[in-house]
């Protein structure tokens, strides 16, 4: 999608009541990846290194590739730019943006490379942050699909959760993934999250040092 395209969308849905920056569109600029699978620097929107800290609001929900999209995937594929960065998560294997079956006919990595590929991803940000950066999931609405699907997206089956937040990225997706398995009507989430090697996301997370799945839930009334 273009910036053009962005703004676009942007207005259809209302967004037009303060600043939005899309971040690449005025290009792109590389972060390094410490103690990387695969990835050792990935294409960020170049706006993204004008901030000093940053707070991540994530629908937490299921998704097609990934299993599941928290706080990792969305600032894994969310904060890569559109020319470069997402083609390397995605290790896109053509010279031309992704289309149609492209997502699903072998022309990029799917299950653990992916998922790998977004740890090195997501490892960019956070290192390039440190501490200025807060997670925020919202476990509502959690279909199997993720919000990209647009209303052809499955109708959700799981009751809603509420609000989770922490400075953590691997506690909070830890602590959802935790809270779809307790779940009592969570079976077509987790069949989604198992099918496409999802959990993967989690040990990725934790063999690169981004977090702590040991975490303690603070209840706020």
């Amino acid at each position: 999608m273009t910036t053009e395209g962005h703004r676009k969308v942007l207005k259809t849905n209302g967004w037009t009541f303060c600043p939005v920056d899309i971040m690449d569109a005025e290009g792109a600029v590389s972060l390094p990846v410490r103690n990387y699978f695969h990835l050792p620097e990935v294409s960020m929107g170049k706006s993204l290194v004008d901030y000093d800290s940053i707070v991540v609001l994530t629908h937490f929900k299921g998704h097609a590739s990934g299993g599941f999209g928290g706080s990792l995937k969305n600032i894994a594929i969310g904060m890569a730019d559109g020319q470069i960065g997402k083609r390397q998560v995605h290790n896109f294997k053509k010279s031309t943006p992704p289309t149609g079956t492209d997502w699903h006919d072998g022309s990029m990595d799917e299950r653990e490379a992916f998922m790998e590929n977004m740890a090195d991803s997501g490892k960019a940000t956070c290192d390039y942050f440190g501490k200025r950066i807060v997670f925020l999931n919202v476990m509502r609405r959690l279909s199997v699909d993720c919000d990209c699907a647009g209303t052809s997206a499955a109708e959700p089956t799981m009751a809603d959760v509420g609000i989770l937040a922490s400075t953590d990225i691997l506690a909070i997706d830890q602590a959802c993934c935790d809270f779809v398995y307790s779940a009592p009507d969570s079976a077509d989430l987790r069949e989604r999250i198992e099918s496409r090697h999802g959990l993967r996301q989690l040990s990725a997370m934790a063999e690169l040092k981004m977090g702590n799945p040991q975490y303690e839930l603070i209840h706020v009334d």
